[in-house]
């Protein structure tokens, strides 16, 4: 079997998606998911004019020596433009080697370590009673974790929150970041009030999580996680930029709730101290941004040496591709803790048909082989990529603040 076409697929039915297709000689094909979320179309490029010609020929089989291949053969290593695009390839050839072998993905990988993957959903409101509503639709859906994430007073937008009730927050919603106010004095002030309501109404027994999205110093991590210990949530997580890897550990002096980082990482070695040093409690790291299922694979195992768990980026702005191959592996790793689940619309589940499904508060992994999910080439046409932002943070003296 030899590799005889590799090409990129643009789409953005609702938002932008990037798809690596790979076809062999055979007439088996994968797919393989290289979107990074307002940077897609550097990604596009990688892949266009470092990637893909050096496929043409190649055994799809091999993907530990194509994965080396690409990592150390192109000097300039790791970064998210280059992680993203070796992830494309390799979650497109083990989608290949899995079809080939007539099998789902998680029996090539080992196999079922459980029969049900546990995600949790997104609930948020611009104030306390909004964001109470919304967990209490998630729990009548059946969800066993929510993430928890309201507006807080003084501050006119924040990131992680819907700006209408019953919306879903965008990430990207600008064509050029938008710029957003932030006071970490009243972020802090206001947020245990939250928890303390969250379990007044809902009890102990719902996990509970809440998202920084990396505006505090350690210090002040320090003291949200103490605040909210007696609400005992499921993870607190990014709180800190994680550039500086031993900012955690005074976080970890002074709480014990626990905490969670990564959905910006690429590569192993960006949560290596981190592991070791058990530091953190679950690594939030994508298929995607973080070399595929094969650098994975090494991840999640030094991570369950050191009593760490996963718990994998999942958002809208990660395809169905993405999603379907991390059921996949959610389903096969040991130290496996939770997945990050916000529904894609319909628009993107009928360009990305998928067989794996939700019940109950859990994913259910499909059965055909591969990864279980496909690409609508014709329906994806339809849908031209349209560049969107992330936004920025400005404190209240126009000072731009951490990410």
């Amino acid at each position: 079997m030899r590799i005889e076409q590799a090409y990129v697929i643009v789409t953005a039915p609702g938002r932008n998606f990037v798809t690596l297709k790979i076809v062999t000689d055979e007439g088996v094909y994968g797919i393989g998911d290289a979107t990074l979320n307002g940077r897609e179309q550097a990604v596009v490029a990688y892949l266009e004019e470092h990637v893909v010609p050096t496929l043409i020929g190649r055994d799809p089989q091999r993907i530990e020596d194509i994965w080396h291949y690409l990592y150390r053969g192109a000097y300039w290593r790791r970064g998210p433009v280059t992680m993203s695009a070796i992830a494309a390839v390799d979650m497109a050839l083990w989608d290949i080697k899995a079809k080939a072998a007539g099998m789902p993905l998680y029996q090539l990988l080992g196999g079922k370590s459980r029969e049900r993957v546990m995600v949790y959903g997104h609930a948020t409101g611009r104030d306390i009673d909004a964001c109470l509503e919304e967990v209490a639709r998630h729990v009548d859906e059946g969800y066993r974790a929510v993430r928890v994430q309201a507006g807080v007073p003084g501050i006119a937008s924040i990131y992680g929150v819907a700006k209408r009730a019953g919306e879903r927050y965008e990430p990207a919603d600008s064509d050029v970041p938008a710029e957003h106010v932030w006071s970490t004095a009243k972020y802090l002030n206001h947020v245990p009030k939250l928890f303390a309501a969250v379990r007044e109404r809902f009890g102990d027994d719902l996990h509970v999580l809440h998202d920084v999205h990396h505006r505090l110093t350690p210090i002040e991590a320090a003291r949200l996680g103490k605040e909210v210990e007696p609400y005992h949530l499921f993870w607190l997580e990014d709180c800190v930029p994680a550039e500086n890897q031993e900012g955690f550990r005074l976080i970890r002096q002074h709480t014990t709730t626990p905490l969670a980082v990564g959905e910006v990482f690429n590569s192993l070695y960006d949560a290596k101290e981190l592991i070791e040093n058990q530091w953190i409690d679950y690594i939030r790291a994508s298929l995607t941004h973080t070399g595929g299922i094969t650098h994975m694979r090494r991840l999640a195992d030094l991570a369950g040496l050191y009593h760490v768990r996963t718990g994998f980026h999942g958002p809208t702005d990660l395809s169905p591709v993405c999603l379907g191959a991390a059921i996949h592996f959610d389903t096969w790793v040991p130290n496996f803790g939770v997945q990050e689940y916000m529904p894609h619309d319909r628009l993107t589940d009928e360009v990305f048909p998928h067989d794996y499904r939700f019940e109950d508060g859990h994913f259910l992994v499909g059965e055909s082989p591969g990864h279980g999910v496909d690409i609508d080439e014709s329906l994806a046409a339809r849908y031209p990529y349209q560049r969107a932002s992330l936004p920025v943070n400005r404190l209240e003296d126009g000072t731009l603040w951490h990410w």
